[in-house]
């Protein structure tokens, strides 16, 4: 059963919040960062991006971009512009893009639940990234990003949000991107309470986004707790920072792919291959309409590519996902890529740059074809986590993004 528990958020003053809130350090170049934070000396991204502060040679991983960080978060203390709450609470975070709207608990998560699988996971993660998280944690004493979870919806805890973020929000600002977070703190003990013991009858929890912080939060726990002679698995290094939404509530964009040439085949002889195991028509529309559908591009024109039966197994949790399909009938076969993750010759755009960019980057020559997919849907995310699989790379694509620096979970006690 999932445990999770209030904590002394360290967040923005009111009169910077708006300014101080920031993207998540993994969907900005240091380049984008860097142009982003250069007019904006409270922007969070000078922690969470902190070589945006040295010269651009100094290398990601060099010690001086992990004391920089160190030295702007202790800036931002001293400064008042991160003040402490003086109490444990839990907190709600309303994201609203467009239409969407998605509302969550933010709280520590456990790091036991986490390595007993009772978190569940969909991704594989590099050592690389969770050393780089690790070091952070480490470095600053506290987790600046939060881990996106999600749980199955249910009534009694959907509804303590609902009643929640009817009151007085703490914050409710636009950023530049136009979505609008709103955050609440919960101040009421007995309503925390309640929320602490309605997830304790919940039985798994999953990360929708946020695998290296999780993972890193697991390595600093680990490391704490081996250095702590008088260890309880009650310090503040036994949770992580994370925002938990009702799973009914998510947004997944697709994630598609394009690819630098056709392995040495002609137009004509690549599609060949293709009808062999695909159906494939021409059509107008840029997106798939139906399930395991998917549409390809190749210089002035959009294909539907519906899957011939028995080329995948569709009571399988990975092998029934397009992406899947896609790899093994066409991406691998063909085109000869077989690992997605290191090939040069394939590269993933986020669905939220919309159709008309994949197209304009095989217009422009720097590509020879997009695929453009369905969103995998929440319910087959959960399929594969349950089923104790992993997601193909570059499956989903969460939207809105968290903003970093509205609440910080600090791990010293």
């Amino acid at each position: 059963m999932a445990l999770i528990k209030p904590f002394k958020g360290l967040r923005p003053n009111k009169e910077v919040a708006v300014r101080l809130a920031a993207p998540p350090y993994d969907v900005l170049s240091s380049e984008e960062a860097r142009e982003m934070a250069k007019a904006n000396p409270v922007s969070f991204l000078h922690v969470s991006k902190p070589e945006i502060d040295l010269d651009p040679s100094v290398d990601l991983y060099d010690d001086r971009v992990y004391a920089k960080a160190t030295e702007n978060f202790r800036r931002f203390i001293n400064e008042g512009v991160l003040v402490p709450d003086k109490e444990e609470h839990i907190y709600v975070y309303r994201q609203k893009m467009g239409d969407h709207v998605q509302t969550g608990f933010v709280a520590g998560a456990s790091v036991e639940d986490y390595e007993k699988n009772i978190i569940k996971k969909h991704e594989l993660t590099r050592e690389d990234k969770e050393i780089d998280r690790t070091r952070h944690i480490v470095t600053l004493n506290a987790q600046t990003g939060p881990v996106f979870l999600a749980y199955r919806s249910r009534e009694d805890l959907d509804s303590i949000l609902v009643s929640e973020s009817k009151k007085a929000p703490e914050y409710d600002l636009t950023t530049p991107d136009g979505v609008v977070h709103t955050f609440w703190v919960i101040k009421d003990k007995a309503v925390q309470e309640k929320v602490v013991s309605l997830f304790a009858s919940v039985p798994f929890l999953y990360v929708a986004d946020g695998h290296h912080r999780s993972a890193a939060a697991t390595r600093v726990k680990k490391e704490r707790a081996a250095a702590n002679p008088h260890h309880t698995g009650k310090e503040e290094y036994n949770y992580f920072l994370s925002v938990i939404f009702p799973h009914d509530q998510l947004q997944i964009m697709a994630y598609n792919r394009v690819v630098k040439d056709l392995n040495g085949l002609s137009r004509e002889d690549f599609l060949k291959r293709v009808q062999e195991k695909y159906t494939v028509t021409p059509v107008e529309r840029k997106s798939p309409v139906s399930v395991h559908e998917l549409c390809i591009y190749l210089p002035g024109q959009w294909y539907s590519l519906q899957p011939k039966a028995g080329i995948f197994d569709a009571s399988d949790a990975v092998e029934s996902l397009d992406a899947q399909i896609l790899q093994k009938n066409l991406i691998a076969p063909i085109l000869g890529i077989e690992n997605i993750r290191k090939d040069k010759r394939i590269d993933f755009v986020g669905g939220i740059r919309g159709v008309d960019y994949l197209q304009s980057l095989v217009d422009k020559g720097e590509f020879a074809l997009a695929f453009s997919f369905r969103p995998t849907t929440m319910d087959e995310l959960l399929r594969v986590a349950d089923a104790g699989q992993i997601m193909p790379p570059k499956s989903t694509w969460f939207e809105p993004k968290l903003r970093s620096g509205l609440v910080i979970h600090q791990i010293e006690d």
